[in-house]
């Protein structure tokens, strides 16, 4: 007679459970950047992503190729609104309402994609900006969300804006002491409650190699989740061992004393580089990432909020027309290079090791190097090199970059290669004043890379016409979508039904 209500108050127990992620790993999100010469198709994008175990992206505006490709992946997705279109937004509802339309539901009702967020704007309050997106940004996400209730979406897409973590700050150095910055604080506070009244999540990102980049002193070990030998942060009764989790429940703290307890945050983005600085390497962003994996496949929280947040991984692929104005590191967040090979080793709890992208072709096998006859002291050789690197990505070459200890002869075929490559080897691009020419051997040393890129035959050209020497066109296209069909839910529901019988019943 008893069994029914035991099995009952167990299911209600174990669903708990499920939900705060004791039993299963929490998902895998992840970052998907679009700026690059040479993207991946989009439909070898996606597969990368279900190969890998990802169930979750972010992409940072509503891209046709990406959304199609993603449509009845099983991925669910974020799409972002670019900071440039928060005035139009703010200024009209009519707007807010055609972007939802086009952008949005199009892509839901047409393509099945899965979208759950819409993330107005990106990063708006940084002080970089100097106030620029204040006043609109909050006008903006209100007719955003009055354009998902007009469409019939505001259930299923939930809004929220991606800030960076300094929106938020400390006096007292300790997580306790965190606030809002006094600046953006009544700010914050009606963008907080409007997300709250509406369901929606706070989205933060947090960056623990920053802190390292910008402070020389500050304790290396502290930026990594395994702590090492830096010294542990003490609040009160809580120990901190590493700089995200402090940082985390900093915000929680600011939440908190500002009548936000129970606020729902996503972590938009959180990574490590691997060029472009002397911390930027493999091995520090291996030990890095592979600790946030952990952290993520173990369901953990932190200490002021125990139970787990999603959590996007910042990047899948390296960007090589990201703006280097932070850093030159900027370009090199991805755990995959730009064509989807594995930089280094990471262990996925679900999955496993990395798996690389499938079905990527290549330009010929050549590059562009310093002529053999060539003088590293010719007259034209500077401006050539200031040619290539204004129009390629030459950030590997910087000091304590994967390619800063080049000798002056391969430091000006890296250039070389790099301008030729990112111009699809086209004729004419491998000239520099006579100072170079086409190899067959591959000049790559050790760790620095000389690049063979996508061939990018298949999609359609600007109508620039072919780049020479000292001239730049990019190419664009859409390469189509993967359709895959997902058991995940099904085997959810099995084990909800049956565990509890037989965690519980005797």
């Amino acid at each position: 007679m008893a069994i029914f209500p035991r099995l009952l108050f167990c299911l209600i127990v174990f669903c708990k459970i499920l939900a705060e992620g004791g039993f299963f790993s929490y998902g895998l999100a992840c970052n998907w950047g679009l700026q690059s010469t040479h993207p991946l198709p989009p439909k070898i994008v996606v597969k990368l992503l279900k190969e890998n175990g990802f169930d979750k992206v972010k992409l940072f505006e509503p891209e046709p190729g990406p959304l199609k490709a993603l449509g009845n992946s099983g991925i669910q997705v974020m799409v972002g609104i670019p900071n440039d279109f928060l005035a139009p937004l703010a200024s009209s509802v009519n707007f807010a309402i055609e972007w939802v339309t086009q952008n949005i539901s199009s892509y839901v009702s047409k393509y099945g994609v899965d979208i759950r967020y819409v993330g107005v704007g990106n990063e708006p309050f940084l002080r970089t900006y100097k106030g620029e997106f204040l006043q609109t940004t909050l006008p903006a996400l209100e007719n955003i969300q009055a354009a998902l209730i007009k469409a019939g979406l505001s259930q299923q897409v939930k809004i929220t804006v991606p800030l960076n973590a300094d929106v938020y700050q400390t006096e007292s150095n300790l997580p306790s002491g965190g606030d809002f910055r006094p600046d953006i604080r009544d700010l914050m506070i009606n963008i907080i409650s409007f997300l709250s009244t509406n369901g929606a999540p706070l989205t933060i990102n947090i960056y623990p190699f920053l802190s390292l980049y910008a402070d020389p002193h500050f304790p290396v070990d502290y930026a990594f989740f395994s702590g090492g030998n830096s010294a542990p942060v003490v609040d009160g009764s809580v120990t901190y061992t590493n700089v995200f989790e402090a940082n985390f429940d900093t915000l929680i703290w600011a939440l908190e004393k500002n009548g936000f307890s129970s606020m729902p945050v996503i972590v938009g983005e959180v990574g490590w580089p691997t060029d472009g600085d002397i911390n930027a390497n493999k091995e520090n962003a291996r030990r890095f990432n592979q600790g946030l994996l952990e952290h993520i496949a173990n369901g953990q929280g932190t200490p002021k909020r125990p139970s787990p947040s999603d959590i996007y991984l910042f990047s899948l692929l390296d960007e090589d027309v990201k703006s280097i104005e932070p850093g030159n590191f900027e370009r090199h967040w991805g755990i995959f290079n730009f064509d989807g090979t594995i930089k280094y080793h990471l262990n996925f709890a679900r999955k496993g090791e990395l798996v690389a992208a499938k079905g990527v072709k290549y330009l010929e096998q050549q590059w562009c190097v310093l002529a053999p006859g060539a003088s590293v002291e010719d007259a034209n050789l500077p401006g050539s090199l200031a040619t290539a690197c204004s129009h390629a990505d030459c950030t590997s070459l910087g000091y304590g970059s994967s390619c800063g200890g080049l000798n002056a002869r391969d430091n000006a075929s890296y250039a070389f290669n790099m301008y030729y490559q990112t111009a699809d080897q086209r004729t004419g691009t491998c000239e520099f004043s006579n100072l170079a020419a086409i190899t067959k051997v591959d000049p790559s040393h050790g760790s620095c890379r000389f690049e063979i890129m996508i061939d990018m035959t298949m999609r359609q050209p600007s109508s620039e016409g072919v780049p020479k020497s000292g001239t730049w066109t990019t190419w664009s296209g859409d390469a189509g979508r993967l359709v895959e069909f997902s058991n995940q839910w099904v085997s959810i529901f099995l084990v909800m039904l049956f565990l509890p019988y037989f965690v519980c019943l005797f």
